[in-house]
């Protein structure tokens, strides 16, 4: 399925909009709980990111708080996950984490944005898909936007923002990110 079929729109005072708020809710009640933990607790942490996100991650996973997130049942990671300490994930339009995923300290993988129209910024919340494939790292402090897909493979450079798809076997860095050179030619 294309990451545009999986858009969301969200228009305040729906429905659709309350239950963003009770899931924010949600979320930081969860990760109010998990900040507390420190790295010696991961089969703690495991258990209460699986409760954030809505089913069980793999006993391979391992992340180190603090961790904020505005919703998480959109969250889904595969085996062999590593989140590094303070990160945020916005994942109102999806975000799959393939296997073998290593994400940096600082990062911000954010799915959800607003209309550039300033008559509708508060009253419309966007969300677009973000998949990061198998065997990626995105490095301390680089941030992902929502609607793009990383390779296989790819490295996101620190301090990198990421505005569009990132080809597999890559290295990309830059504000914004544009490929460097392929993986795997040194």
């Amino acid at each position: 399925m294309s990451c545009e079929s999986r858009i969301r729109t969200i228009h305040r005072r729906t429905p659709d909009s309350a239950a963003m708020v009770a899931s924010t809710r949600r979320a930081m009640a969860i990760t109010a709980t998990l900040n507390r933990l420190t790295f010696n607790d991961a089969d703690e942490i495991r258990t209460l990111f699986s409760q954030l996100i809505g089913q069980k991650v793999d006993e391979s996973f391992l992340l180190i708080p603090p961790f904020y997130t505005a919703g998480g049942t959109e969250i889904r990671v595969g085996r062999n996950v590593f989140i590094n300490q303070n990160c945020t994930f916005y994942d109102l339009g999806g975000l799959d984490i393939a296997d073998d995923v290593m994400i940096g300290p600082n990062v911000n993988i954010i799915t959800t944005s607003h209309p550039l129209d300033p008559a509708q910024r508060r009253a419309v919340t966007i969300g677009k898909p973000i998949v990061i494939g198998r065997n990626v790292w995105i490095a301390a402090g680089a941030t992902i936007i929502g609607g793009v897909t990383i390779g296989e493979n790819a490295v996101i450079a620190a301090g990198s923002v990421v505005t569009k798809d990132v080809p597999p076997n890559t290295l990309v860095a830059g504000n914004p990110a544009q490929v460097i050179r392929l993986i795997g030619d040194e």
